[in-house]
């Protein structure tokens, strides 16, 4: 059993440096046991830097790492038999069979008989693999070698896994049956720290934290992140030529110096998001934009009000000033 109080992760004021860069500046964040914690942010923002040092494969420049109630500053050692790890980029041995990959990872951790055999059965069975026990890696699809890079990472039943980007590249259908397997690992107790690029994902974890230029800018449930970052009126049109609505709309923003007002562009549809403290009832901004785009002789198109999606909330955090 897991204790929802219980961290399984504790970090504070974490920072790296690499002479004058500063790949992390003073991250603060807690991880409790058994949920799924999403670190999101760009390519080079610092999440595989942290990774790293939670798992002491890189020293902080300063800044305090408890990983499973250790102290990483101190005993990095102690928790790699109880820490899994899945990188983002395919580290399995592609020359090597299904089984032959599980029996190596097995035993660099030290899995003796028939413990070996016990826990081989269950990452086979657990990530949907029996069958093909004898096929080399090689010539799996990319969502079965994601999933038995999983089975590798879980074989010594570690009560800690970190996943960076596990499902890059992967199509969706593979990627949902790579999360209900998370999922049945949280049932078990499992932690599981994971990045991703993907904003349906992040729906799906517990609690989040987003990193920018290695500057923690946001953390929280998905529900509370939306309420925090972008508190407010979003609006969403649905225009039968979108490009078009958007340069009218555009155009009147400049024009009357509203930089608080957003505006993007979502496949076919557009969004407008006006903050709570600009003032703006939503019976302004539809007549506004109606009258905008009136004036233009494009049509707005079906207006809705709707929630913010996580996509939302993470495009607005990291248009925020530093």
């Amino acid at each position: 059993m897991t204790n929802a109080n219980a961290n399984a992760i504790r970090v504070s004021n974490l920072t790296k440096k690499f002479g004058d860069f500063t790949a992390v500046d003073r991250v603060s964040f807690q991880v409790h046991e058994g949920e799924i914690f999403g670190f999101l942010g760009p390519n080079g923002s610092g999440k595989t830097t942290t990774i790293r040092m939670m798992l002491g494969l890189l020293p902080p420049t300063s800044g305090e790492v408890e990983v499973l109630g250790v102290d990483m500053n101190q005993h990095p050692e102690r928790i790699r038999s109880r820490v899994g790890y899945m990188s983002q980029r395919f580290t399995l041995y592609n020359d090597l069979s299904v089984m032959q990959n599980l029996c190596f990872y097995g035993r660099a951790y030290g899995l003796p008989e028939p413990r070996l055999s016990e826990r081989i059965a269950y990452a086979l069975e657990m990530s949907g693999l029996v069958g093909r026990e004898r096929a080399r890696t090689k010539d799996l699809s990319g969502g079965w070698r994601q999933r038995l890079a999983l089975g590798a990472a879980i074989i010594h039943q570690p009560e800690l896994i970190f996943l960076d980007e596990p499902t890059a590249g992967v199509d969706p259908v593979s990627r949902r049956a790579f999360w209900d397997l998370l999922y049945h690992l949280i049932a078990q107790g499992v932690t599981v720290f994971v990045t991703t690029h993907y904003m349906d994902e992040a729906e799906h974890c517990h609690r989040l934290a987003f990193i920018q230029h290695g500057d923690l800018i946001a953390s929280g449930t998905p529900a509370e992140l939306k309420e925090q970052v972008l508190p407010g009126i979003l609006l969403e049109l649905a225009p039968e030529d979108p490009s078009g609505v958007m340069r009218v709309l555009a155009a009147w923003r400049q024009k009357n110096g509203l930089p608080s007002i957003e505006i993007t562009l979502y496949g076919a549809l557009i969004h407008i998001y006006v903050p709570e403290e600009s003032g703006w009832s939503l019976k302004r901004l539809e007549h506004e934009v109606q009258k905008v785009c009136d004036r233009g002789r494009i049509d707005a198109g079906p207006m809705s009000v709707i929630d913010p999606s996580l996509e939302d909330v993470f495009i607005a955090s990291m248009r925020q000033p530093d």
